[in-house]
């Protein structure tokens, strides 16, 4: 699908505009640009917060390169329906895992005797077949199945962060949500 891209940089008056023209079209969608390229997350949630309500809101609405679960909390509570980014992934084949308690650098020495799973309240494949020490060997070893598997820890982080808050959304409880989620992150 087609969506149109609203820019402006952080100039209330240019995204004001950019938005009446973009949205004048009829598309499938529509994106806020221009964000999570360098300006700081103050910046960025103004530029959401104030683009966000003048976007349409009976069609889908995505926020182009945003990706840290700090980031997502904060675009879904503007009401953006989606995003893209490749922190997960990248973060992952650098040895950074995301986790119920924040993020975890498997390659620091504290786990090479650690026999924990990545997160102890995940489900994923990872976590229920391998270790911290485990996959901190095959991040020492250069590995790639180390690379692989800490993918596939943090896909199923943020699919389940997802899942999460969409349920909270639903039961109209989100302010809760992001507000207990991030205080076991941040411990």
């Amino acid at each position: 699908s087609m969506f149109g891209i609203i820019q402006g940089s952080n100039y209330d008056d240019l995204r004001k505009q950019c938005v009446e023209e973009v949205c004048s079209y009829d598309l499938p969608g529509y994106a806020i640009g221009g964000v999570s390229v360098g300006e700081g997350p103050e910046l960025m949630e103004q530029a959401v917060s104030f683009t966000a309500p003048l976007m349409p809101k009976n069609k889908p609405r995505y926020v182009m390169g945003v990706g840290t679960p700090e980031d997502l909390l904060m675009i879904w509570k503007y009401g953006i329906d989606m995003s893209d980014c490749i922190i997960p992934t990248k973060y992952a084949r650098g040895g950074t895992l995301y986790t119920s308690r924040g993020k975890l650098r498997i390659r620091h020495k504290n786990y090479r005797r650690d026999f924990y799973p990545i997160d102890i309240s995940c489900e994923c494949y990872t976590c229920k077949n391998f270790s911290r020490s485990y996959i901190k060997h095959l991040f020492d070893s250069n590995e790639i199945l180390g690379q692989i598997l800490a993918t596939i820890h943090n896909i199923a982080f943020y699919d389940k962060m997802a899942k999460q808050a969409r349920e909270a959304i639903l039961e109209n409880r989100f302010t809760q949500f992001a507000k207990d989620f991030m205080a076991n992150y941040a411990k």
